[in-house]
């Protein structure tokens, strides 16, 4: 392995745009961690002219994926989930350039887990979860059973992220093998849906009731950070304000749905206002947050 980061060293070291670069092995004969390649190189750039790309080569007999991203890029990926590989790249990689620390930084903050990533993982996967169980919803009452099913297993799958996140864990590649461990009651829904012997419309609606009581009920824990930048001024927001908002574009989430909601719920406040230089008096929709 020393030879190989010599290498990488020598081969992208002396670029000005690199932050840092990292190395991970595959042990198996293919894992998709890293698309059944021997070896990942992950190289972190920054600036503007820092360009992306992927790149397949050979070296001392081994087949490495290099694979360049921008650092707004990676920090989108952690946050939004979006690439789930990408906690396993960090953690697992061996760091073999870092400069001012930034890799290591990165590392120590995803394996502390602290309360600021967790509450981001929540709104993206309950946001994930809503989508889909009402896709499921709609499915089932338009006569579309197994277009509901997929939907209702990828819900609970979202349910089961959130599970392990308010438990201070990542989400692995094998979250059910994870989820058996650590919440008996959401794996045993997962086999109701999948190996139940009940008809598949049972097993929909039943799993469907469950998400209703108990996923909704976790909307406001959920959605703790949406409500904390909210607060951070007193006028009512507009849609627009709050998708520009830096936190929640970095998450790559229309919050729209989950607004909608959330105001159903009372948890926020619809107020109409007079649109500015309106000539046809059209009011435009703002969110405040109910004390």
């Amino acid at each position: 392995m020393e030879q190989h980061n010599s290498y990488f060293i020598d081969m992208f070291g002396q670029r000005s745009d690199l932050l840092a670069l990292t190395v991970v092995e595959n042990p198996y004969p293919y894992n998709p961690l890293i698309d059944g390649l021997d070896l990942l190189v992950l190289l972190i750039a920054t600036g503007e002219a820092a360009k992306e790309s992927t790149e397949h080569i050979q070296y001392n007999g081994e087949r490495a994926l290099i694979r360049t991203i921008h650092e707004a890029h990676l920090q989108r990926w952690i946050a939004s989930g979006e690439n789930r590989n990408i906690i396993e790249w960090l953690v697992r990689g061996e760091i073999v350039l870092d400069r001012d620390g930034y890799l290591a930084d990165i590392r120590e903050r995803l394996l502390s887990f602290p309360e600021s990533m967790r509450e981001q993982k929540q709104l993206v996967e309950f946001i994930g979860f809503l989508r889909t169980y009402l896709h499921a919803k709609q499915d089932l009452l338009d006569g579309h059973l197994l277009d509901a099913y997929g939907h209702v297993l990828t819900a609970l799958q979202h349910w089961a992220h959130i599970v392990l996140v308010e438990e201070g864990k990542h989400p692995e590649l094998t979250v059910w093998k994870q989820i058996k461990r650590i919440h008996p009651g959401v794996y045993k829904l997962f086999e109701e849906l999948t190996a139940s012997p009940e008809t598949l419309e049972q097993r929909v609606q039943l799993v469907m009731l469950a998400c209703e009581f108990s996923v909704m009920n976790k909307m406001k824990s959920c959605c703790n950070m949406l409500f904390k930048i909210m607060q951070g001024k007193e006028e009512p927001w507009s849609i627009a304000e709050l998708q520009a908002c830096p936190d929640i574009e970095r998450l790559g989430v229309d919050l729209t749905l989950v607004i909608h909601k959330l105001v159903k719920r009372s948890y926020l406040k619809e107020v109409a206002v007079m649109h500015d230089n309106s000539a046809s008096g059209e009011l435009e929709l703002r969110y405040v947050v109910v004390q």
